[in-house]
């Protein structure tokens, strides 16, 4: 198995409290200077599992979407101020303060500077092109704020958004610069290609099998070995995007900022315009995998609160 050089520090990639080998870690491929031919950035997607796009995004909506973000962690108490920083405090006072989580989170999640983002013309524009036609965007959005060690496991999207169409595209927006010290998003390389994992995978919905793990595996790096593959990352920065499929397995490393910087990004899903709808995910108030609104996300407990998986 070859190994190309890295942008990265070696030992900066941590999961388990602990850092990877490095010859179980690579970089993403960057497709920025595809950026603009469609039938290029299909079959990456489909030859990787994955579109990597460094800089395509606008970097000043990048970082307003930060700062409105982290403003409102600043008014309850989780982010020292200057809020671009996001240093995390270690205190919290948004239970007390807020009233309802789920509703608190909602408000941050649909913030205007966010959805610009989110659901702007740049990240519709690229979707487009990936998907080859005309895309819609979810309406639910997944917005992370991770302090430090916080990780997301490794896990399939599938169980979670297919259930209306398999046709359905995730992209990770770090809102800031992530480097991978703090946590970014990996992908387990070749994975979409992982047919036997995959026939487990088909059929399976979280909400209504919750006896089954979404999470595949905890320990990312005997999971790798095992399957003679690497966890591919970056450093990411305001202005990247990575778009994968629902069958690409992924998780995140752990944040393990010497600064207490808090990890800040979101996940939003695009489909194809004339494919079926989730209404769960849909609408101005969607009820989210679980029906419990955005209460259901671990971005709605404070940041002093531990975590699920998703």
């Amino acid at each position: 198995m070859s190994t190309p050089a890295v942008s990265f520090a070696p030992g900066a990639c941590w999961t388990q409290g602990r850092p990877l080998p490095d010859e179980r870690v690579g970089e993403l491929r960057d497709s920025a200077a595809e950026a603009g031919d469609a039938s290029a950035l299909a079959r990456r997607l489909v030859d990787d599992g994955y579109v990597f796009l460094r800089d395509v995004l606008d970097v000043d909506e990048v970082r307003a979407a930060r700062v409105e973000v982290l403003e409102r962690l600043v008014q309850v108490g989780e982010i020292r101020p200057p809020a671009a920083d996001g240093i995390a405090t270690g205190t919290s006072h948004r239970a007390e303060s807020v009233g309802d989580l789920g509703t608190f989170w909602k408000s941050v999640s649909e913030g205007r500077a966010l959805r610009q983002v989110t659901h702007g013309p740049r990240l519709r524009s690229l979707l487009t092109r990936i998907a080859e036609g005309p895309v819609r965007a979810h309406d639910y959005l997944f917005l992370r704020a991770a302090p430090v060690g916080r990780t997301t496991g490794l896990h399939f999207d599938y169980p979670f958004f297919a259930r209306a169409t398999e046709r359905v595209c995730t992209a990770w927006v770090p809102l800031g610069d992530v480097p991978a010290t703090d946590g970014p998003l990996v992908i387990v390389e070749g994975s979409h290609r992982f047919t036997d994992m995959h026939q487990g995978v088909r059929g399976f919905d979280v909400a209504y099998d919750s006896s089954r793990k979404a999470q595949v595996a905890a320990d990312f790096g005997e999971f790798v070995a095992a399957r003679n593959c690497r966890l591919l990352t970056a450093d990411f920065r305001a202005g990247d995007v990575c778009v994968f499929g629902m069958l690409t397995l992924h998780g995140s490393l752990d944040n393990h900022s010497t600064a207490g910087r808090v990890r800040l990004s979101c996940d939003v899903r695009y489909q194809p315009a004339d494919e079926p709808i989730d209404p769960r995910y849909f609408g101005p108030n969607p009820g989210g995998t679980t029906g419990a609104g955005y209460g259901e996300l671990n971005g709605a407990k404070p940041l002093t609160q531990a975590w699920h998986v998703r």
